[in-house]
């Protein structure tokens, strides 16, 4: 059975993806940020081991290189190489709390088809490690910006048509969730 990426390799690809979250990224401060973690992510990395491992995710078919016509190369991210990503930035994955909440609720709705039940457990398990509030089996509320790692989640388990993303500036139990988010 082959063996999945190594450090350098899993380094490499959250990289790339951390550059396709740039290109996707609408907010200047945001890009800044996300610029600014992968600055120091490369530098880390010892120039051999790059080339090896880029290498190594080549052969494995999780980058793609394509020449431009002024003679460089760009190295793309495969589908496969987003998923790999993902899989390692999912067992990490938080939402940071800003300061001062924004007084939105950030809710999760979901019909997820009975053929696709492993999956739906696997979200709901998500849902709960990342801190949301089980509203409803498939309604879940979270106070702050969460729409990347909702992003992330819908986009690894390819189940965009089955969920929904709604921010509300009110709900009607706004007193229980402000208690139980300590809000």
């Amino acid at each position: 059975m082959p063996r999945g990426p190594g450090e350098v390799q899993r380094k490499i690809l959250l990289l790339f993806l951390g550059g396709l979250a740039l290109g996707l990224s609408g907010s200047p401060r945001t890009s800044f940020q996300i610029l600014k973690a992968i600055g120091k992510e490369w530098e880390e990395i010892d120039r051999q081991s790059l080339r090896r491992a880029i290498k190594s995710l080549y052969e494995s078919k999780l980058i793609t290189e394509k020449q431009n016509p002024d003679g460089n190369i760009t190295l793309i991210l495969t589908s496969e190489g987003k998923k790999k990503a993902l899989t390692y930035d999912l067992e990490k994955m938080q939402i940071k709390k800003p300061a001062k909440w924004d007084k939105r609720w950030r809710i999760v709705l979901f019909d997820i088809p009975n053929t696709k039940k492993k999956i739906r457990d696997i979200l709901r398990f998500h849902l709960k490690k990342l801190g949301f509030y089980e509203f409803q089996e498939s309604v879940f509320i979270y106070p702050y910006d969460c729409r990347n790692e909702m992003d992330y989640l819908i986009e690894f388990y390819d189940i965009r048509k089955f969920v929904r993303f709604v921010v509300a500036d009110s709900i009607d139990t706004e007193l229980h969730l402000k208690s139980h988010f300590n809000l």
